[in-house]
């Protein structure tokens, strides 16, 4: 017994020790860096720095970031220090404490991302809003929200966080600003600031210095005899963290997937769409269908090296340029050093049209002086302005090396343009596989981007065209991918015998193609699934009917129920997925109504979705005997409940 005792005890204590121990003997990663002694107090900050203005961004693609340091470069024209900032790297409940500075102001360039959420950057400070029950009262704010009027949340965030101030005690101090990406976010923003800061002047007291010159935030250095392992080559976080690849992987620890298959998927037409492999094996990522993979492209060579020429550069030039602000959490525009050939290959969207920020800054080296008229012309908020930047820059769509190319006269040093280029974003794309069916890899549904401009330059997309060209090699050499996933909402049923409706038109069928995988493999567990209806739509049938072959044996084996495909073009009427919705009224309505079915549509924004929610409120008219408000509310409902979603683009 005593044997027993001890051993028990021996055994015991053993456990205790091994659970006690347990959270220090795991070893820190090396590629973390160390807790730095970033301050995390932005009030401290400014009282050491002398700021007044603060300018924080909820952004995803990096057009909030860029809005914000706009407005806090801005400051310094008006006699005023701004600084630009992450909600995510401060800790927001300091609010409050923003009255302690004199003159003091919070401005907030706030994006809406999905259905009405906020950013990533931005969630920590939404979730200390709704619960915040804080007293902000001498706390000044505005809000410039940016947005896009073909979602159906269009700007919910920036509405909420100028709402939600306001209820805590803050006072607005100037209107909230709506921008709308479905129009010209640019001239939204430039309208609203243009009277932004005239009214802050009248309220501070205080006059604009008529500094309108080019103020630089970034000095360059050039390193002529560094050692090039210090040199960044195209990784996000970690020098040669592409080389030696270590888990989590993230936005700025991207994992290097390597192409296993990159096919055509249509037979015939004169477009591209392709269905991608990448193969996520060791990596550790997990994904649910209906998540998002976001890829990092990179620019095409040609345009690159025509920028070095243009420019009379060497592109092989090791630089850093360095942020004449000490104290800011931002030391370098992109990761330095670096060549300007990796910058303009990996890390700057060169492909864009330019912002009217970029061309004022710029129109100072034109040695024409019509040239630099126009080009601050273009920035200006006249009404001639205006409309010579829609014309010239947006529906021409010309890009920076297109205006280079029509403006001789404008040839600005290679470092300040580095400098105004707003940063080369990931792109995100619906994941169309099920990792219950490939744990060790994900596919990928896209369609090559490629047109011809008014100013007849061909253009391409960036990522499609980069992802075309990965690819499968047969000796051996593998193209990758630079790769992390992004959750989503976009989830089937928690039940599987919930029916499920999927609406996916086009590359809209990505998802879908997921959703059928994982319904077949829940069947093959033994499960029951309810009915699994799909509605896809294409040009011609045989053309670009995406995974037919996948889709009709899906349908032969019981996974999908019922397969509904409209080919817009094949006849006289064209025919698109909202005309195959009504002409299944009385199931679809038997599905939701009594069956408690999950509706999910994919694809198109501006008119798909929006086509395809009135179908929806016809049938909830006809066959539920619903007015068209009381049909809409009933829709609305089903959002709520997360009965009804979208993972739509514009």
């Amino acid at each position: 017994i005593n044997l027993d005792l001890f051993l028990f005890t021996l055994i015991a204590g053993l456990i205790i020790y091994w659970f006690m121990s347990r959270k220090k003997a795991e070893p820190i990663p090396e590629f973390k860096q160390a807790p730095s002694t970033r301050e995390t107090s932005f009030i401290e900050k400014m009282k050491k720095t002398g700021r007044n203005i603060v300018v924080f961004y909820g952004s995803q693609t990096g057009t909030g970031e860029e809005f914000a340091n706009r407005l806090s470069k801005d400051a310094q024209r008006y006699g005023m220090k701004g600084m630009a900032a992450d909600p995510e790297e401060y800790d927001m409940c300091e609010l409050s404490r923003l009255a302690e500075i004199d003159n003091s102001l919070a401005i907030f360039c706030m994006a809406t991302y999905g259905e009405g959420d906020p950013t990533d950057n931005a969630q920590d400070f939404y979730d200390w809003l709704q619960e915040s029950d804080g007293e902000l009262n001498g706390v000044n704010y505005t809000v410039f929200a940016l947005g896009n009027k073909t979602y159906e949340h269009y700007n919910a965030m920036g509405v909420y966080v100028d709402k939600r101030l306001e209820e805590l005690g803050a006072k607005r101090v100037f209107d909230l600003g709506m921008g709308d990406d479905d129009g010209n976010l640019e001239e939204d923003f430039v309208t609203w600031r243009e009277q932004f800061w005239p009214a802050m002047c009248e309220h501070f007291g205080v006059e604009a210095s008529g500094e309108d010159s080019s103020i630089r935030q970034y000095e360059l250095k050039e390193h002529n005899d560094i050692n090039m392992n210090k040199v960044y080559t195209g990784e996000f976080g970690c020098l040669k963290s592409f080389e030696t690849q270590k888990p989590p992987f993230d936005a700025k620890n991207p994992f290097l997937a390597p192409v296993i298959v990159n096919r055509k998927l249509n037979k015939a037409g004169n477009r591209h769409l392709m269905h991608l492999e990448v193969d996520i094996t060791g990596s550790k990522i997990r994904y649910e269908s209906g998540d998002h993979v976001a890829v990092y492209p990179t620019n095409d060579t040609a345009i690159v090296n025509k920028l070095g020429q243009i420019l009379g550069v060497d592109l092989d030039t090791v630089i850093s340029l360095n942020n004449l602000d000490e104290e800011s959490n931002k030391k370098h525009p992109f990761p330095c050093p670096t060549t300007y050939r990796t910058a303009l290959t990996h890390y700057l969207d060169i492909i864009h049209p330019p912002r009217t920020n970029v061309l004022y800054e710029l129109a100072q080296y034109a040695t024409d002086p019509k040239d630099q008229e126009n080009m601050r012309k273009m920035a200006s908020s006249a009404p001639e302005g205006k409309a010579l930047y829609q014309s010239f820059v947006l529906e021409d769509n010309r890009n920076i090396l297109a205006i280079l190319e029509d403006l001789p006269s404008l040839r600005p040093p290679i470092d300040h343009l580095c400098e105004l280029m707003p940063r080369l974003q990931a792109r995100y794309y619906s994941i169309a596989s099920s990792s219950k069916v490939h744990p060790n890899s994900i596919h990928i549904c896209a369609v090559l981007v490629e047109y011809t401009t008014k100013t007849g330059r061909l253009t391409k997309g960036v990522a499609t065209t980069w992802l075309k060209n990965k690819l499968v090699a047969d000796n051996g050499h593998k193209s990758t991918v630079p790769m992390y996933i992004r959750k989503s909402q976009f989830r089937l049923p928690f039940k599987a015998s919930n029916p499920v409706i999927m609406v996916g038109p086009g590359t809209g069928i990505a998802p879908f193609m997921g959703f059928i995988q994982e319904r077949g493999w829940l069947k093959e567990q033994g499960k029951e699934v309810g009915e699994t209806v799909l509605y896809f739509g294409c040009r011609h049938k045989n053309e670009d009917y995406l995974y037919q072959e996948d889709l009709e044996e899906a349908e032969k084996t019981g996974v999908i129920t019922k397969l509904n495909v409209a080919f817009s073009r094949d006849q006289e009427q064209k025919v698109y997925v909202q005309h195959l919705l009504r002409t299944n009224k009385e199931d679809l309505w038997r599905q939701i109504h009594t069956d408690n079915a999950h509706i999910y549509i994919c694809g198109d924004a501006r008119n798909m979705a929006r086509d395809v929610q009135t179908a929806f409120y016809e049938i909830a008219e006809e066959l539920g005997g619903m007015t068209r408000t009381q049909a809409t509310d009933y829709i609305k409902k089903l959002m709520t409940k997360g009965r009804y979603s979208q993972d739509v683009w514009s």
